[in-house]
């Protein structure tokens, strides 16, 4: 403990800059457990589509779209979901709908914005079109 408390007396910077750190992981794991939109596998993701006929909501640019995305995809741009002009999913509300992205990361702005506008039941797919397509499954092109 004795050492603990002269490394963080010699290093104050890199001492702040970990307990910083560690803050913000507490902080994201506990909203991650709270927060109505769920991240979910790859496989959680098929099992979704095929059983309880998700829907896949790609939130990636046009040309990013047609050079690859999920089968039966409806692309709608994060910029689109913000202002609130997404009408063409509004017959989906009742359904699971898995926001796609490139990565998983840009996808949890616009999931929160459908939940808010009433969607039940929305997840993002964890890692997006890139783990997708990591671990081989089927991308469409075109359209």
């Amino acid at each position: 403990m004795q050492d603990i408390m002269q490394f963080a007396g010699n290093h104050t910077i890199l001492s702040l800059a970990w307990v910083v750190l560690l803050v913000l992981v507490i902080v994201t794991t506990v909203k991650g457990m709270f927060s109505k939109v769920k991240t979910i596998s790859r496989g959680e993701a098929t099992r979704l589509i095929n059983k309880e006929e998700a829907v896949v909501v790609d939130v990636r640019g046009r040309d990013d779209f047609r050079k690859g995305h999920i089968s039966n995809a409806i692309n709608v741009l994060a910029a689109d979901i913000k202002k609130g002009s997404f009408s063409e999913l509004e017959k989906y509300k009742a359904q699971p709908v898995i926001v796609v992205c490139a990565n998983g990361v840009s996808a949890a702005e616009p999931a929160a914005q459908l939940t808010a506008a009433g969607f039940e039941q929305v997840f993002i797919l964890k890692d997006g079109v890139s783990g997708w397509s990591g671990e081989n499954l089927p991308l469409v092109r075109g359209k």
